[in-house]
C-alpha cells in the first residue's frame, strides 16, 4: 500500500501546464504544489499593497485544467498558495469551481500570520534585534492541520506559510494515522517531501551532471510513492524527460540544508540516516530515516521594507580590467559622493561586468540622480565604455529577518467550507537523541581540517583537474546564508573528498567567501558534504545586492575550479 503525492508547483512562476501533465500522466492520490519560497511572501505583500490578491493566482489557473480530473478520480489537492490569505485563495476556489459546474470541499489552513503580534525580534541567525516594523510575519506550520482538512473531507486544501515537506507529511499523517510518536515515519515523510518540493530539481532539472539527463526540455515532474513506514520511493510518470536517480536524488536532498539535523514543526528528521538505493529504471527508494521529537520552537519569517535601491552595471573589455573599474568608480564617484548613501555594493565580475548598487532609507537618494550620474561619465570614463542598464528610478526592497516563537504560542486553524474543524494539539517538544546508528558501516576519513596533497609528493599520482569532474554540486539560499552541498558516487571518492574539501580549502578555490564563516557537515551515507556560509547573501535575497542574490551559482563555481585529484580515483 503507498499513498502516490506529486509535486506540479516548485516555486511562484512554476511551469503551468504541470498539474494537468502529472494528473493525466499516470496514477497519483494527491497534487501538490509548493508556491510560497522566502522572496515570494514579500512579493504577495507588494501585490496586497497594491489591491492584488495576497495569494498566488497562477495556482488557479493550473486547478482550472485539473480540478474537474481530479474529483472524478478521488485525486486530493494540497498546496501552499494561499500566501499571505488561504481564506481568500479558498474562497476564489470556490468561485472557480462554480463557474466550472463543480462542487468541491475546500479548506484552508491558517494561524500562521502572526503580523502585528508581540514577537521577540532577535534574528535567529545573527542574534540581532529588528527595530522596524514587520510588513509580514509568518509561522512555519507542519502538516497537521492540512492531515485534519483531509480526514474532514476536503477534495482542495489550501494554506498559507507551512514547511515545504508539509504538503507531503499532511497527507501521510491523513493516510497512515501517524500520531506524534511515529517518530520514523514522520521524518521519512519530511525526507520525500524536501526531495519533491521543488519540482523538477529531483528529477534531472538544475542537475550538475546535465549531461547525463535525458530529454530536459520535457523535464517530468516528480512524486513520491509514500509508504506507511515513511519510506518512499521517488520517481515520474513514465514517458516523461529527466531522470531519477541516486544522484538526481542527492542532488535535491542537499538543497537548502543547514546540519544533519533537519528541524520542523511535526518532527526532527535525521540527514545522516538516509538510505538511497535503485529501484528500477527512475525509480529510486528512501529509507532508513530516523526521527527525534520536534523543537519547542517554530521558525518565522518575518519580512520589512529596508528601503530604496538602484543598481547601474558597466562592462569592462580587453585588457587592465581591475584599472578600469577603479576609473569608473572615481568618475562616478565625482559626481554624486559615494557618502551620500546609507550604504554601496561594487561588484566586480570575472567575466567583466562592474555592479555598483547603492541604497537609502530615502527614495529620491537613492534615484535618478545616481542612474543619471553613472551615464554622464560615458564620454570620460575608461575605453570601450558602455553599459546593461538604462538611467531610472530607485525600486522598494524588503529585508528578511527569520525569528523563533514559542511552538505553543501558534495556533494553527483549519476551515472546512467556512467552518472551523479540530486540529490536534502540537506535538510536545523532546529532547534530541544522543546518538543513532549510522546506516552504514562508519566511513574512515582524515581529519577536516587536514590540508589536501595537491602534488604527487609522496608517490601519489595526480591529475590536475577540474573539481566537477568527480564531484556535483547545488547550492542556494537560507535568508541572509548560502549553503553549499557536494557530493560524490563511490565511498573512495568521499573519503578523498572529506580530507580534501575543507572551510578552508573552500574559501581558497572561492576566495569571495574568505570574509565569511562556514560551516562544514558531513553526510556519508549520502556520500556528500554540506557548507553553510553564514551572511554571504546579506539581509536576504530581496536585499541582497550579488548578481547571484540566491547563490544558485555558488556549486558550479566550485566545481569549474581545478584540484589535484588522485588518479586511482578516476575511471
Amino acid at each position: 500500500m503507498t499513498l502516490r503525492v506529486a509535486n506540479c508547483s516548485g516555486f511562484y512562476g512554476d511551469r503551468l501546464s504541470a498539474a494537468r501533465e502529472m494528473v493525466e500522466g499516470g496514477p497519483i492520490d494527491v497534487l501538490t504544489g509548493d508556491w510560497l519560497a522566502e522572496l515570494t511572501m514579500l512579493i504577495l505583500a507588494g501585490n496586497r499593497l497594491k489591491g492584488r490578491p495576497g495569494y498566488a493566482p497562477t495556482f488557479l489557473r493550473q486547478l482550472e485544467d485539473v480540478l474537474g480530473p481530479c474529483l472524478d478520480r478521488g485525486i486530493k489537492i494540497v498546496a501552499n498558495a494561499g500566501g499571505l490569505d488561504p481564506a481568500g485563495c479558498a474562497e476564489a476556489v470556490h468561485e472557480l469551481a462554480a463557474r466550472l459546474g463543480l462542487s468541491p470541499a475546500v479548506a484552508h489552513v491558517t494561524g500562521d500570520d502572526l503580523t502585528g503580534r508581540n514577537l521577540d525580534l532577535v534574528n535567529a541567525d545573527t542574534g540581532e534585534r529588528l527595530d522596524a516594523t514587520p510588513l509580514t510575519a509568518n509561522a512555519y506550520l507542519g502538516g497537521r492541520p492540512i492531515a485534519a482538512a483531509l480526514s474532514a473531507g476536503a477534495d482542495v486544501v489550501v494554506t498559507g506559510r507551512v514547511t515545504d515537506a508539509a504538503l507531503v507529511t499532511g497527507p501521510g499523517i491523513w493516510r497512515y494515522g501517524w500520531g506524534p510518536g511515529d517518530l520514523d515515519p514522520l521524518a521519512g515523510s519530511v525526507v520525500a517531501g524536501h526531495i519533491i518540493e521543488c519540482g523538477c530539481q529531483a528529477t534531472g532539472g538544475n542537475y550538475a551532471f546535465f549531461q547525463d539527463v535525458p530529454d530536459l526540455a520535457h523535464c517530468g515532474f516528480p512524486l513520491a510513492e509514500l509508504r506507511p513506514d515513511g519510506s518512499a520511493v521517488i520517481t515520474k510518470h513514465p514517458g516523461t524527460g529527466g531522470l531519477v536517480s541516486v544522484g538526481t536524488v542527492t542532488a535535491q536532498l542537499v538543497y537548502e540544508l543547514g546540519g544533519p539535523r533537519y528541524l520542523g514543526p511535526d518532527v526532527v528528521a535525521r540527514f545522516d540516516t538516509i538510505t538511497l538505493a535503485d529501484d528500477g529504471p527512475d525509480r529510486v527508494l528512501v529509507s532508513g530515516v530516523r526521527g527525534e521529537p520536534p523543537p519547542g520552537t517554530l521558525k518565522v519569517a518575518v519580512n520589512y521594507l529596508g528601503g530604496y535601491r538602484n543598481t547601474m552595471t558597466l562592462v569592462l573589455t580587453g585588457l587592465d580590467l581591475e584599472a578600469k573599474a577603479r576609473v569608473a568608480e572615481e568618475a562616478v564617484w565625482a559626481r554624486i559622493p559615494r557618502e551620500s548613501f546609507d550604504a554601496v555594493d561594487v561588484t566586480l565580475t570575472e567575466s567583466g561586468l562592474l555592479r555598483i548598487t547603492v541604497m537609502d532609507a530615502d527614495e529620491r537618494a537613492a534615484g535618478r540622480a545616481f542612474s543619471a550620474a553613472v551615464v554622464e561619465t560615458g564620454l570620460a570614463s575608461y575605453p570601450g565604455f558602455y553599459g546593461l542598464t538604462p538611467p531610472g528610478n530607485s525600486s522598494p526592497y524588503g529585508i528578511y529577518w527569520p525569528v523563533l516563537v514559542p511552538a505553543a504560542e501558534v495556533r494553527p486553524q483549519a476551515f472546512l467550507d467556512g467552518t472551523q474543524i479540530p486540529v490536534p494539539a502540537a506535538p510536545a517538544p523532546g529532547e534530541p537523541a544522543t546518538a543513532l546508528p549510522d546506516p552504514e558501516p562508519p566511513l574512515t576519513s582524515p581529519p577536516a581540517e587536514r590540508s589536501a596533497r595537491t602534488d604527487d609528493e609522496g608517490g601519489e599520482e595526480t591529475v590536475w583537474m577540474p573539481l566537477g569532474r568527480v564531484v556535483g554540486a547545488r547550492s542556494g539560499d537560507k535568508g541572509g546564508n548560502a549553503n553549499l552541498g557536494v557530493w560524490t558516487s563511490t565511498r573512495e571518492r568521499y573519503a578523498w573528498l572529506a580530507g580534501t574539501l575543507t572551510p578552508d580549502r573552500l574559501k581558497r578555490l572561492l576566495p569571495h567567501l574568505a570574509p565569511y564563516r562556514v560551516d562544514r557537515y558531513e553526510l556519508p551515507n549520502l556520500k556528500a558534504l554540506n557548507f553553510v556560509v553564514h551572511g554571504l547573501l546579506g539581509r536576504g535575497v530581496a536585499a541582497s545586492p550579488r548578481m547571484d542574490p540566491q547563490a544558485k551559482a555558488l556549486g558550479e563555481e566550485l566545481r569549474a575550479r581545478h584540484v589535484h585529484v588522485p588518479a586511482a580515483l578516476l575511471g
